[in-house]
C-alpha cells in the first residue's frame, strides 16, 4: 500500500455569480506585431460575465496614464 504524497483535496465550491456585466474585466496586450497606420500593438478588454471583447489599437510605448484615458 502507497502513502499519499499530498494532501487530500476538499469539497468543491461553486464560483460566485456575476449579476452585471462589464464589472470584472479581463486585460491584455498583444504585442510586437507589424506597423500599421502607425498602430503595433492590439490592447484587449474582455468581460468576464459575457465573454464580450473589445480590440483597441494602439502604440506598444503607451504610458500608465493613457492607458487609463482608454477605460473613461
Amino acid at each position: 500500500m502507497k502513502n499519499r504524497a499530498e494532501a487530500l483535496a476538499g469539497k468543491l465550491v461553486a464560483n460566485e455569480v456575476l449579476e452585471q456585466s462589464w464589472t470584472y474585466l479581463m486585460v491584455d496586450f498583444i504585442t510586437k506585431l507589424l506597423l500599421v497606420v502607425g498602430k503595433d500593438t492590439i490592447l484587449v478588454v474582455c468581460n468576464i460575465l459575457s465573454k464580450m471583447a473589445h480590440f483597441v489599437a494602439k502604440i506598444e510605448g503607451i504610458l500608465a496614464e493613457g492607458l487609463v484615458g482608454l477605460f473613461k
